[in-house]
């Protein structure tokens, strides 16, 4: 009965709180924050919510915080969200002269950190007319939202880039500041530190499908104001259809995206197994001829052994008999010479020469 009693008054305080969320009896439906349409809404027509927004994601200190911005209007408007070019979508400059160049980027490419380069670098530059002094340039500021994971090998979902010095990096060059959130990384675990960068990534990761508004973001001015914004009953047919179409591109690129890495893990494991078995292939030829060079030096060391012991056997047997030869001679002569006969008779006898008959002497 208790845990009932629990239920019923959660729904209830749910209920209340939400109370300025409930049309007819309906929960209201929210658009989704991230989409083209809507953040340019939110972030490009009311300066009081982006510099909200670039105060908690910025690295500023209380010293330099935002404290008023003036909108810089973008150079074109493309038919596809998707390919941006070379635009940005919100451009400001504050009180101090200093720029701020904010996008949300559905699907991370190779190239996008190359245009971000691009995009703040041009704002540095466009600031001095030819006649003017470099010491009026101002820092540009570059944030990046990216709905995507592009950096797998590091937890961390803030992203800092400044030109510093490689062997000491406290030392930098002031002038342009990259900042990239890895949204889909994002999850708040304290409000301890920058409360109002914790309510913003929350406002842009949870919004695109709440049901009931969380109380924090209606808790806070300035997100609640950015959540009456994401109304879908604010918004035309026309621009309704045109959010439509907006994720139509997005699931499409995303699809194409996705087919394209499979495909590339498909070539690359096939690509991998013919280069194994070429490199095995290789490898095996290779140790073949190993083996057969080496099994041919002990067959023919064994060939050789045996053809070294015949040739010794043979060579033995006709020392042997010709030491045998000249021992039954020098038993022949001798005995020839006991019966008083000389060298000459002795020659003369048996066939020999003296030569001989004196090498027998000896």
């Amino acid at each position: 009965m208790e845990a009932m009693y629990d239920t019923i008054s959660s729904t209830v305080v749910s209920i209340v709180v939400n109370k300025n969320h409930i049309q007819e009896g309906n929960i209201m439906r929210y658009l989704d924050p991230r989409a083209d349409l809507t953040f340019k809404r939110i972030f490009g027509e009311h300066k009081d919510l982006v510099i909200s927004l670039l105060n908690a994601l910025l690295p500023l200190d209380d010293d330099h915080l935002v404290k008023s911005v003036e909108y810089i209007p973008v150079e074109m408007v493309p038919d596809n969200p998707l390919k941006k070019n070379s635009i940005v979508d919100v451009r400001c400059h504050d009180q101090d002269g200093r720029q701020f160049l904010v996008e949300m980027q559905m699907i991370w490419s190779k190239e996008f950190m190359q245009r971000v380069l691009f995009n703040a670098s041009k704002a540095y530059v466009r600031q001095l007319d030819k006649k003017e002094d470099y010491n009026l340039l101002q820092p540009v500021y570059s944030l990046n939202l990216v709905n995507d994971v592009f950096m797998d090998d590091i937890p961390e979902y803030y992203h800092h880039y400044d030109i510093v010095n490689v062997e000491h990096t406290d030392k930098r060059i002031e002038g342009l500041h990259l900042i990239f959130v890895e949204l889909p990384k994002f999850k708040p675990h304290t409000f301890s530190e920058r409360k109002m960068q914790i309510l913003w990534l929350r406002f842009l990761t949870e919004m695109g499908d709440v049901r009931i508004v969380p109380q924090e973001f209606l808790a806070n001015p300035e997100v609640k104001k950015a959540v009456d914004i994401l109304e879908e009953s604010s918004y035309t047919d026309a621009q309704l259809n045109g959010y439509d179409k907006f994720w139509d591109i997005v699931r499409t690129e995303r699809t194409y995206i996705n087919a394209a890495i499979r495909k590339g893990m498909s070539e690359g494991r096939a690509e991998g197994r013919a280069e194994g078995f070429e490199q095995g292939r290789a490898k095996g030829r290779a140790e073949g001829r190993a083996e057969g060079i080496e099994k041919g030096r002990a067959e023919g060391m064994a060939q050789g052994r045996a053809e070294g012991i015949e040739k010794g056997r043979a060579e033995g047997m006709a020392q042997g008999r010709a030491e045998g030869e000249k021992s039954a001679l020098y038993k022949v002569v001798e005995r020839m010479r006991a019966m008083g006969l000389n060298d000459s008779q002795i020659a003369e006898a048996t066939g020999m020469d003296l030569r001989q008959i004196e090498e027998l002497r000896d």
